[in-house]
C-alpha cells in the first residue's frame, strides 16, 4: 500500500498543472446584463462559463449564505431562546422579529434564507457570535479558511449602502455556496419554497424569494440579493441528469431569464459519467483462497459532452493480498482522468472478507 500511496502522489503531482490550465471547460459567453457571472460544476469546482468573475463587487443579500452556514454550522439549532431587541431593529427585508419573540437558531436561518430577513441575520449574529462585530470576524475567518480570497464582509445581512468594505466576487460566491450546499441541513432550508413558523405564541408565514424554485427544473437553491448598490444579485444552484451546476450574477437586471439560459447552456456542454463498480482479482496469501475479488467505489463525474468516452484510467494494486482482511478494506485505487487532469480517485476495496484457515 506504501508504493500505491506513493505512485498516487506522483500522478497528482503530474496532472496538476493541467487541471488548472483545463479549468475553462467551454469559452463561448453566455449574453447576460449581469456586471459579472459564473456557471460553475458544482461537484468539481471547474468554471463552465464565466464574465468578470474575479471583479470585487457588492453581493447584498446573498451574504447571508455565509450567515447562515456559520449559524448551521455552531450547533444547537433548537434550543429556544429571545431575540436580541436591538439586534432586529434594521431596515429592508424581515422575517417580521418582533421584541420578545422566542425562536431557534434553525428558524433564524428559514427568515434568513426564504423572505432574507435582516432581522433574523443579526438576530443571528447576536446568538452565535455575542454581537454583529464578533460574528462579522468569524464570517471574515470563515472566507480566509474557504480560500475566498477576494472577499470581505461587513454585515451579516448584505445591507451595504453605509460601506465599501463589504465586497466579493462571483467566483467567491461560486465557491461559498458550494460549500453550504454540501450541509443537508442548509440545502434543505434554501430550497424550501415556504414554510410555517411558531415564534414563542405567535405564526408567521415565510416565503422563499427565490423565483427559480418553482419556474426552472431542477433548481434547489441558493440565494436572492438586492441593494441600490448592489444592483440585483442571484446565486442559484440546478441539478439535472445527475449534473450540478452553481450560476452567480452580480449586478444583473434580468437574472431571473439570465440564470435559466445560463444552467440551458450549462447542462447543453456537459454531460454525467458514472465511474467505479468494476471487479478485479489478485493473488491471495495466506487465506482459505488462492485469489481475492475486489471492486472499486463507484464515483459520478462531469466532463464535456461527448467526452465521457475519452475517460482515461489507471489502475494501482498490489501484486497480493495477505489474509486476513476485513471485506471493505482498501487496497487500491483507480485514477480517473481527462487529458491530463485527474477526475475521481476510486478505493479499490475486498468484495468480501478474506479468512485465514483455522
Amino acid at each position: 500500500m506504501e508504493y500505491i500511496r506513493k505512485m498516487v502522489v506522483c500522478l497528482i503531482c503530474l496532472c496538476a498543472i493541467a487541471t488548472v490550465i483545463c479549468i475553462n471547460i467551454r469559452a463561448d459567453e453566455v449574453i447576460t446584463n449581469a456586471k459579472a457571472y459564473v456557471i460553475m460544476d458544482a461537484d468539481s469546482g471547474r468554471i463552465v462559463d464565466s464574465k468578470n468573475m474575479e471583479q470585487k463587487l457588492q453581493m447584498a443579500s446573498t451574504t447571508k449564505i455565509m450567515t447562515t452556514i456559520l449559524t448551521v454550522e455552531s450547533g444547537n439549532l433548537d434550543s429556544p431562546f429571545t431575540v436580541d431587541s436591538e439586534a432586529i431593529k434594521v431596515e429592508g427585508s424581515s422575517m417580521g422579529l418582533l421584541e420578545g419573540d422566542t425562536v431557534t437558531k434553525r428558524q433564524l436561518c428559514y427568515g434568513m434564507m426564504l423572505p432574507s430577513g435582516n432581522d433574523a441575520a443579526n438576530a443571528a449574529a447576536v446568538a452565535v457570535g455575542g454581537s454583529v462585530e464578533n460574528f462579522v470576524a468569524m464570517m471574515n475567518k470563515k472566507a480566509e479558511e474557504l480560500g475566498l480570497s477576494s472577499t470581505h464582509f461587513a454585515t451579516p445581512s448584505g445591507l451595504d449602502d453605509y460601506t465599501d468594505d463589504h465586497y466579493s466576487t462571483a467566483y467567491d460566491m461560486a465557491k461559498l455556496a458550494a460549500y453550504a450546499l454540501k450541509n443537508p441541513i442548509f440545502r434543505e432550508i434554501c430550497g424550501t419554497k415556504s414554510i410555517s413558523l411558531d415564534l414563542g405564541g405567535r405564526s408567521v408565514w415565510l416565503g422563499n424569494t427565490n423565483k427559480l424554485l418553482e419556474g426552472c427544473e431542477g433548481v434547489y437553491g441558493v440565494k436572492t440579493g438586492f441593494t441600490t448598490k448592489a444592483g440585483r444579485c442571484l446565486i442559484s444552484a440546478c441539478e439535472r441528469g445527475g449534473v450540478n451546476l452553481i450560476c452567480v450574477t452580480l449586478s444583473d437586471s434580468t437574472d431571473w431569464i439570465d440564470h435559466k439560459a445560463m444552467f440551458e447552456h450549462g447542462f447543453s456542454v456537459l454531460e454525467h459519467v458514472d465511474l467505479g463498480g468494476e471487479t478485479y482479482r489478485v493473488a491471495a496469501v495466506g487465506g482459505t483462497s488462492d485469489t481475492a475479488e475486489l471492486i472499486s467505489e463507484e464515483k459520478g463525474v462531469t466532463v464535456p459532452s461527448g467526452d465521457g468516452e475519452r475517460v482515461e484510467k489507471t489502475v494501482l494494486l498490489p501484486r497480493f493480498i495477505y489474509a486476513p482482511a476485513e471485506c471493505g478494506e482498501p487496497v487500491g485505487q483507480v485514477i480517473y482522468y481527462l487529458d491530463g487532469g485527474i477526475l475521481a480517485i476510486s478505493d479499490i476495496g475486498l468484495s468480501e472478507e478474506l479468512k485465514s484457515p483455522r
